[in-house]
């Protein structure tokens, strides 16, 4: 029997951009199609509402496979990434006793953070006891001035354990997060001590040493280009600090892993890890390695912190999810899922349980680890990694004409354009620009958070974090997109009464029904209580049943056409006993701020302000 090679769509004709375009140009009714569906990203290009074979034709990105240079497509010629925890260590025993727990429940790679003095070779045989170094990676994260010691005692581990030339892991050694996170320098001679450290490293091959903590970047508000360019110029840093001390390109490359964050773009993430790894690949090969080996990026993903939220706190198990598949369909080599509960509590147990599992479902039901680069070839994806590789390029480009990363660091520049992104951020939050479920849309405003938010610990290490002001300059930002909303719930939970919003629907079915539920979206978000109505047949029942009970807040919900002659009624009704706001931009506007009305809220508003203003009235 002749095998069957007829192609399903081979029994349709050919449907180019142009005629697919002038359809939807014509669904349009006149509306313009770029104004309509073209939309700016905020990493300054713009993205088509569709994209055909012809938009990526010209792109070198579609040459190579997985595992070839410039390794856009991958590393590797899997997708087994590694299920990273991380575990706090005061204790080396109870650390110990974790992570042989967590690693029977699905992980294969821990982080351990260090909370103490630097490991002993005492303390790693107690830390690493019964973990199979074949299998696991193992990852420590301490100060910079403990990154010696800890080096030290852990070679001296795996090479008595016989295990150097199967070893996989790293131990951070990252003088320039200070000056991010602190606006002060680290003080230490980075070339001496990454010498040492290599030195140190040699006999086990697999250890990593520099860190490139973009991640922090990430969570203070950068956006997806920004982090990518800056990572460049900090691993560039990396290479030319470590070849100036005397290292080969090789040698320096292989000791350099990059630690990112994950944000909810879902496109936008997988584009952006094959730009990063396909820029780095070239910067490398600038300095003349050996092998094109050397010129692959090591990548540790982590969920964002910035957009997690305290409130409707569970929602974060939706960003992480996706975040998560992101990462894994882009390649890199270990996730970690921040707990939903992070942001207001030690996660306990059962969170850290499911953060291990969303990585679990991916791999063990949706199997996203059984093809590599699924997204290559993508005319969406890689129009967007070209993209992103174009803005990033120029950002790398600008900070090296600084003086490199750690001289635009110093100054204070890097700092500053996080900080831009972080303001811009909120601000767009405020304007509901961006939107964070549960938070400045759509929140539950019954909801009580304030008890069970929970103080934690700063660091133990000894290390002095403070500042000197002379010599300070500007650090990164630590607050979430979400916590001035956050702030306004938990000062309404801790008023001594509870703002009430009533909703005064008249006029229009369509047009009531709409507004009042845009209003009680509107107001939810600071945590009052909203009192919704079917529709009232005159003003004064409506203002009746308002004053019964005994509404802090009366909105008017009707047709703008309905506003001039309903809305002055209501607010002589009303008297003052109450705030009276119009649901709506109406014409007539003018006309009613001169009777006194002066509260509109509307898709233009800048809700945080607004609610800020009326929690000042009505908080006490």
């Amino acid at each position: 029997m002749a095998e069957n090679r007829e192609k399903l769509f081979d029994q349709f004709a050919p449907v180019s951009t142009e005629t697919w375009k002038a359809k939807v140009v014509a669904d349009l009714k006149g509306a313009d199609f770029d104004k309509k569906l073209v939309w700016r990203t905020n990493e300054g290009f713009n993205v088509q509402p569709m994209y055909g074979a012809e938009d990526i034709e010209n792109f070198k990105t579609t040459d190579s496979n997985p595992g070839e240079y410039p390794f856009i497509r991958g590393t590797r010629t899997d997708n087994e990434w590694l299920i990273r925890q991380d575990i706090v260590v005061e204790d080396v025993k109870q650390a110990n006793e974790k992570a042989l727990n967590v690693l029977s429940r699905g992980a294969n790679s821990i982080g351990f953070k260090i909370k103490r003095d630097a490991l002993c070779i005492k303390c790693v045989k107690i830390l690493l006891n019964g973990i199979d170094l074949e299998k696991v990676e193992i990852n420590i994260d301490s100060c910079p001035r403990q990154a010696v010691d800890n080096l030290k005692a852990l070679v001296e581990y795996v090479v008595e354990e016989g295990k150097a030339d199967v070893f996989k892991g790293s131990v951070k050694f990252d003088p320039f997060v200070r000056l991010l996170k602190h606006g002060v320098d680290a003080d230490i001679d980075i070339k001496a001590v990454a010498k040492q450290l290599v030195e140190i490293a040699a006999p086990v091959k697999g250890l990593k040493i520099f860190t490139v903590d973009s991640v922090l970047l990430s969570d203070a508000g950068a956006y997806i280009a920004q982090e990518i360019g800056m990572a460049l110029a900090w691993g560039n840093e990396w290479m030319a600090q470590l070849t100036e001390a005397g290292l080969t390109a090789d040698e320096a490359a292989k000791r350099i892993k990059f630690n990112m964050g994950i944000s909810s773009n879902y496109f936008m993430e997988i584009a952006k890890f094959r730009a990063a790894r396909m820029l780095w690949a070239q910067i490398v090969k600038q300095y003349n390695p050996e092998c094109d080996c050397s010129c692959k990026m090591a990548v540790h993903a982590a969920t964002s912190k910035f957009n997690q939220t305290v409130f409707d706190a569970h929602v974060n198990l939706l960003r992480t999810q996706t975040e998560t598949m992101s990462a894994a369909l882009a390649g890199v080599d270990s996730i970690t899922v921040t707990p939903f509960d992070a942001q207001y509590k030690t996660p306990d147990e059962f969170s850290e349980r499911i953060a291990r599992n969303q990585q679990l479902l991916l791999k063990e039901e949706s199997h996203l680890d059984k093809i590599t680069d699924p997204a290559g070839g993508s005319y969406y994806v890689e129009t967007l990694t070209v993209s992103l590789a174009d803005v990033a390029w120029k950002l790398f480009i600008e900070i090296e004409d600084k003086g490199g990363f750690y001289a635009a660091e110093k100054e204070g520049w890097i700092q500053q354009q996080i900080i831009d992104s972080s303001v811009k951020r909120h601000n767009d939050m405020a304007r509901r620009k961006e939107s964070l479920l549960g938070t400045n849309q759509f929140p539950n405003f019954n909801e009580i958070a304030g008890n069970k938010i929970e103080l934690t610990d700063g660091c133990k290490c000894g290390c002095a974090h403070k500042a000197n002001a002379a010599n300070a300059v500007a650090s990164i930002p630590t607050t979430r997109m979400a916590s001035d909303f956050e702030a306004l719930r938990l000062a309404t939970e801790h008023a001594a009464n509870r703002p009430k919003v009533f909703m005064l629907t008249i006029g229009n079915l369509a047009m009531r029904l709409a507004r009042s539920q845009f209003s009680a979206n509107f107001f939810a978000c600071a945590g009052y209580e909203i009192i919704d109505n079917l529709g009232f047949d005159t003003v004064q029942q409506g203002i009746d049943a308002a004053i019964e009970k005994k509404a802090d807040i009366v909105v008017l919900c009707s047709s703008d056409d309905e506003y001039a002659e309903l809305a002055p009624e209501a607010f002589k009704a009303l008297n003052g006993r109450a705030e009276f706001v119009v649901a709506g931009a109406p014409a007539c506007t003018e006309d009613l701020q001169k009777l006194g009305i002066n509260n509109f809220i509307h898709v233009r508003s800048n809700v945080l302000e607004t609610l800020q203003a009326f929690n000042a009235k009505l908080l006490k």
